[in-house]
């Protein structure tokens, strides 16, 4: 039995008993793993395979022409092979991760020179696929929507009486990042302790993935159970929270540990791509944890959010 629950999300959506049961296998699968899979979440699969098959058209561009929208880890354009190793994170030393990516985020500008900089610089889209900004914009204003829910549902799956991140995530910071994961035939073979992302959790509030299956594919580490491969259904799409949901819960959820294998001896020349929301908070939110008894741990200081989120960021960048 997985240690990550299958959560139908309509049933949070309809209110009543079949709520307040959806928050609780909630509660319970956030505390094994920090993972669940989403369904009945509305988000038009057609709209995925779309982006997916765009951002397919960019990832088949010569090097020479994605190097003009080459910008470092954190940055918004294509950041290329061998700029993270988010093993680093965890203090592992690990070989650069076996990925490349195309980064955009949100870019609803402060007026703040410095911040707007860091959090909110504008999007660069290629010119060579003119498509893919329209259904980029379309896919972010989806996971938007849907991760504002989630905060809405792990507030109730919390005990709160109201929800403290309407006000803490109403100008959030997020980042999409499509993630090609290239066969053998263009990395090579990996290094030893090399994966296409090593072992780590993330940083934000929650994260929304639609992912491909595949031999190299997602792993997810419980306590329980160890590593082990994290469920898939068609539609489905997998989610777990970061470093900032588990200290704001008073880390009564662990931010969700996970990892991506390298390319399988049996699957050589598998080709895979995933659809990675990043959600945050506003920059400026202070971060109050939730003592016990519902936090676990008493008298963790209260966190900036931006603060929080850059020093991780910094953390996983090779240098």
């Amino acid at each position: 039995m997985s240690a990550v629950a299958t959560v139908d999300i309509s049933r949070w959506y309809a209110g009543g008993a079949d709520a307040d049961a959806v928050a609780a296998a909630v509660d319970e699968s956030l505390q094994r793993a920090g993972f669940i899979l989403l369904t009945g979440h509305g988000v038009d699969p057609e709209l995925s395979r779309a982006v997916r098959a765009a951002s397919r058209e960019f990832f088949a561009l010569p090097q020479s022409v994605k190097q003009r929208y080459s910008v470092p880890v954190g940055g918004h354009g294509w950041i290329g092979p061998g700029a993270e190793a988010n093993a680093y994170a965890e203090g592992t030393e690990t070989p650069p991760d076996l990925k490349e990516s195309f980064s955009l985020g949100a870019d609803t500008a402060t007026g703040e020179a410095e911040v707007d900089r860091i959090w909110f610089a504008p999007n660069t889209w290629p010119a060579e696929v003119p498509g893919l900004q329209a259904l980029a914009e379309d896919y972010t204003a989806a996971m938007r929507r849907l991760a504002d829910d989630l905060l809405a549902l792990f507030a109730h799956a919390l005990g709160l009486a109201t929800n403290p991140f309407a006000a803490l995530a109403d100008r959030p910071t997020w980042t999409m990042n499509i993630n090609h994961y290239p066969p053998v035939s263009v990395v090579g073979e990996p290094e030893p302790g090399q994966f296409r992302i090593g072992p780590h959790t993330d940083f934000g509030t929650v994260t929304i993935l639609d992912r491909e299956p595949g031999a190299g594919g997602l792993q997810v580490y419980s306590e329980a159970q160890g590593w082990a491969d994290a469920p898939w259904e068609p539609g489905a799409l997998t989610v777990n929270i970061g470093d900032l949901l588990e200290y704001w819960s008073g880390r009564r959820w662990p931010s969700g540990r996970h990892r991506v294998l390298p390319p399988q001896s049996h699957a050589p020349e598998e080709d895979l791509v995933s659809l990675i929301y990043f959600y945050e908070a506003n920059h400026d939110a202070v971060i109050t944890p939730l003592e016990p008894p519902m936090g676990r741990v008493p008298g963790l200081a209260p966190v900036t959010s931006s603060d929080f989120i850059k020093e991780r960021l910094d953390a996983i960048t090779v240098s």
